[in-house]
């Protein structure tokens, strides 16, 4: 697979398709090639359906040469995360848990749905960690997905699969699920763009329990390696789904935001969150990425941001509320007890944790929503006087990869103790408030390792936030930064 065409955008490769330029089978025989070239020293993908690919990929050319209606990414391949993500007849193992190497969900989540109505190929499922519970990407059964910038180190999780795949060229886009930055911590790792769009933009189905998908907040979502990308993506998967209880109707122009004019726009930056301790390594690329917005027209303010609680306490709470209780009551209805038959399978330091929540208490569970609710004040806060809040994504670099399937992030940074789980992910807020954050490229540190830089805008303001992203790219473009993982060693 040529490198031109391996890192073709999605919006190119879609409109290449429609006007005949791109077959729909070339391209699908071409990825498939390069994820068997590629995929063995990376460990992006843990399934493929490459039979029923290139099966899509010639009805979408078919459809092409009989001048049907095209949908927006049509004979564009992407992939789905192996977590809570489904496609019928595929494995879902949820983050590599041994027990259920054969386990088959029979449905599709939005993802799925969405994008092969839109008319793009799905070509597989991409690595995650046991149940999403790290901001790194490893498990027992597949183990660690490596850094196609640094094969040593790893992605970032829990979307680190889908997001080493796009910057390694396999695929232009791919699905990334985000309840503490998932999304948003293997784009900055990996130096491409990953969106959490406002909580109900795109539908979260979730049953038996409709409202499971809230506490924190739970995203599906776009990792890709251009803003255009992002927002194409995007308009794919957003819309009103009855079966969301928080589902938004309305009609959003993601794409049109691009390049929309920044005068005027007011911008806070916080190096630190308010709480976090910062690599100074990617402070210092954050904040010349920061004042690239002056350029654009923006006014740029460095805030004093104060949360009412610290960062151990606030990782702490995340780690209660992502326990994942529910999940594992619903395997043991259907017969399968994880916990009590497979508990070898599932971290010791998760397992206690779920624990932990089996004994919490109603008025226990009650803080931690008030807790949660101390963030969200003062987050909202920022926007009385601003627009957008930018931070770091990830106060560190990528952590180099284990070997034991639980590679965790650094449990202290400059001097400070930090959970390893998450504590190190600038993040999670947003799953707390719900507010819209993209982790953009900012630049390379520590010997060219990614650095993300993270936009948070206003409550359903996905419009401002991806308008900045596109102006920081315009004038700080990275698509050159690619060359270091085209050129790595296989």
């Amino acid at each position: 697979m040529s490198e031109e065409l391996a890192y073709t955008s999605a919006t190119e490769m879609a409109a290449a398709v429609r006007s005949r330029e791109l077959s729909p089978v070339e391209i699908v025989d071409r990825v498939l090639d390069r994820i068997e070239e590629r995929n063995p020293s990376l460990n992006a993908f843990v399934y493929l359906a490459a039979d029923e690919a290139r099966e899509g990929a010639r009805r979408a050319e078919k459809a092409v040469l009989a001048g049907e209606e095209l949908g927006p990414l049509h004979g564009v391949p992407t992939a789905l995360k192996d977590l809570f993500d489904f496609h019928p007849g595929w494995p879902s193992t949820f983050g590599g848990i041994r027990a259920l190497r054969e386990n088959v969900v029979d449905a599709h989540c939005t993802y799925a749905a969405r994008m092969k109505e839109a008319g793009a190929i799905l070509v597989g499922k991409t690595n995650s960690p046991v149940m999403g519970f790290r901001g790194t990407c490893d498990n027992p059964l597949f183990g660690p997905t490596r850094n196609p910038f640094d094969t040593e180190r790893n992605s970032g999780g829990s979307s680190g699969g889908s997001a080493a795949a796009v910057a390694d060229g396999l695929l232009p886009l791919s699905e990334g699920t985000d309840g503490g930055g998932s999304i948003r911590i293997p784009a900055s790792w990996c130096g491409v763009v990953g969106y959490q769009s406002s909580f109900g933009r795109v539908p979260f189905v979730a049953r038996p329990n409709a409202f499971g998908g809230s506490s924190p907040f739970l995203y599906e979502g776009v990792i890709a390696r251009s803003v255009a990308d992002v927002a194409l993506g995007t308009s794919v998967l957003a819309g009103y789904d009855p079966r969301d209880p928080f589902s938004l109707d309305g009609t959003v122009d993601y794409v049109g935001a691009l390049g929309r004019p920044m005068d005027g726009v007011r911008i806070a930056y916080s190096p630190d969150f308010g709480m976090y301790p910062v690599d100074p390594a990617v402070a210092a690329v954050t904040a010349e990425a920061v004042a690239t917005f002056r350029d654009a027209g923006a006014t740029v303010d460095e805030i004093a941001l104060t949360m009412p609680y610290d960062q151990q306490e606030l990782a702490e709470l995340w780690c209660r509320l992502m326990a994942g209780v529910e999940v594992f009551e619903l395997f043991k209805a259907g017969g399968l007890d994880l916990l009590a038959d497979h508990a070898d399978d599932l971290p010791e330091a998760y397992r206690e944790y779920v624990a932990g929540t089996y004994r919490q208490t109603a008025v226990e569970a009650l803080r931690d929503q008030q807790m949660r609710s101390g963030v969200f004040d003062a987050v909202q806060g920022v926007f009385g006087g601003y627009d957008l809040l930018v931070t770091p994504t990830l106060a560190c670099l990528p952590v180099p990869n284990g070997t034991d399937g639980l590679t965790q992030g650094p449990s202290e940074i400059n001097g400070v103790p930090v959970n390893p789980y998450i504590g190190w992910c600038m993040t999670y807020p947003t799953n707390y408030s719900g507010n819209p954050a993209i982790s953009v490229p900012a630049g390379l540190a520590g010997g060219g390792l990614p650095v993300g830089l993270q936009i948070i805008g206003r409550r359903y303001d996905d419009v401002g936030v991806l308008a900045a992203a596109s102006a920081l790219e315009q004038l700080r473009p990275w698509r050159q930064t690619y060359e270091r993982c085209a050129a790595r060693a296989l």
